[in-house]
């Protein structure tokens, strides 16, 4: 027999593996990180001998959650809009009006605040990887995840150009490529996936940035095996910007720059048109659905998408939108908006079965953010990173089994103890790496004097 570090035992394991492999009373060997088995407990238990167990019958085990496109930045901006919208009508587009000038108020301090504070909830609810967008002070940012725990790929905003924005948020184009280009190099990723928190690039989006910056940040990407990430046909703005000043829709014009490949990562990607999806598709460019937001500005292609091989995963957008991280949450509305979108109109009740979504959450999340091969799955090889679910709560009972729970019910109220890398980050529901009631409150002091930014 072997020794494994940690057994989780007794589970009912959601592997989301290829097969859909689910075991009744299963269990999880973890050593250094990994898993190194996954089956029922009495054939795991044979083959290891566990340093420590997890006794977890009566909770479902699942993979964490990956939040594919998340503004660590915002996160002190929770109810500032909606508050606001209360006294007096927003402008719009609500990211050059409001979003960027917010973040361009920040301190290292408030960021890495921020990232405390966002990562925490994160954990809390079951989301175990987040895919950064790109904000101020991204350093600040990975000590906040390294503390918390949370595995992650951060990145700076990234802007030489765009009109009524802030100075501080607009460098050359020279300056733009060497902060993404010192970033990475500063936080560089593992290929055995072994590296928590990492470094990425990323564009704003092409109203911001010049073709030149495109070209360059891409293939300083590409040399370096990270992602870009970027918004892309979020707004009508963006499209009537790129038919007037480049003659092409915004994807034809980065397929013009040869920059449409694999290493770009297109945030919302809601006003995709059919064609659009095709390109996603043959060109192995990644997604990710915000189903917060994305339905108040379009008809979002997410279940074709999906459904066509796209990587696209699901992305809270941050706090600054409808205010929760919890990605549950998210897929439920990723699924009524689907549903909407593609069923309802020809009379399918059923047009998006309940898997789907969060399937997107976990696998699709992790091959959107390029991590496919080491997590979003109970896989052996794969990062321990583990979510239990439990089957206690008021939104549990009486449900006839545990899958139809987690698919139709479950949420991150739900959540019970969180794993990253076979580390136990929370348990009993309560964050174990971080003194989550002092962060709120620095937090909420913080966010008042802040709130004049918005004024």
């Amino acid at each position: 027999m072997n020794t494994a570090d940690l057994v989780i035992q007794n589970a009912f394991v959601v592997t989301f593996d290829q097969d859909r492999s689910v075991h009744d009373d299963g269990a999880i060997a973890i050593r250094n990180g990994t898993i190194v088995d996954v089956g029922r407990t009495v054939d795991v238990l044979q083959r290891w001998t566990p340093a420590e167990r997890i006794f977890a019958g009566g909770k479902i085990a699942i993979p964490g959650l990956t939040d594919a496109h998340v503004h660590t930045a915002q996160t002190l901006m929770r109810g500032l809009l909606a508050t606001l919208g209360q006294q007096r009508s927003l402008r719009v587009p609500t990211w050059r009006e409001y979003l960027v000038p917010f973040e361009a108020a920040l301190s290292p301090d408030d960021v890495e605040l921020s990232g405390l504070l966002a990562y925490t909830t994160m954990l809390a609810t079951g989301t175990t990887s987040f895919f950064e967008a790109g904000g101020p002070h991204p350093e600040a940012m990975a000590t906040a995840a390294l503390a918390t725990g949370i595995r992650g790929s951060v990145s700076v905003s990234t802007m030489d150009g765009g009109a009524r924005l802030p100075g501080s948020m607009v460098v050359s184009t020279e300056r733009a490529l060497t902060q993404n280009v010192e970033l990475v190099e500063n936080w560089p990723a593992k290929p055995d996936g072994s590296t928590r928190v990492s470094a990425g690039m990323s564009l704003r989006q092409i109203i911001s940035c010049t073709p030149e910056l495109i070209v360059d940040i891409h293939r300083e990407a590409a040399v370096r095996g990270v992602k870009v990430h970027t918004h892309l046909v979020e707004g009508t703005y963006e499209i009537d910007f790129a038919l007037e000043r480049y003659g092409r829709r915004p994807i034809e014009f980065l397929i013009g720059l040869g920059v449409f490949t694999p290493t770009l990562h297109g945030a919302h990607s809601v006003l995709a048109d059919v064609h659009d999806v095709e390109l996603f598709a043959q060109n192995g460019v990644s997604a990710a659905h915000c189903a917060k937001g994305n339905y108040a500005i379009g008809r979002p292609p997410a279940l074709d998408m999906w459904r066509r091989g796209v990587a696209i995963g699901l992305g809270t957008d941050g706090v600054s939108t409808l205010g929760t991280l919890d990605l549950f949450r998210v897929a439920m509305l990723a699924r009524i908006g689907q549903q909407h979108i593609y069923a309802t109109p020809v009379h399918n009740r059923n047009g998006v079965s309940a898997r789907e979504p969060l399937e997107m959450a976990i696998v699709g999340g992790a091959r959107a953010m390029g991590t496919g091969d080491h997590t979003g799955g109970l896989e052996v090889g794969k990062r321990a990173d583990v979510v239990l679910l439990a089957t206690d709560g008021p939104d549990a009972a009486g449900y006839a089994s545990e899958t139809a729970f987690l698919y139709e019910c479950a949420s991150g109220r739900d959540v019970h103890t969180v794993l990253v890398d076979g580390r136990v980050v929370v348990k009993d529901r309560e964050v174990l790496t971080a003194d989550t009631e002092g962060i709120r409150m620095r937090a909420r002091a913080r966010q008042n004097e802040l709130s004049k930014v918005l004024q």
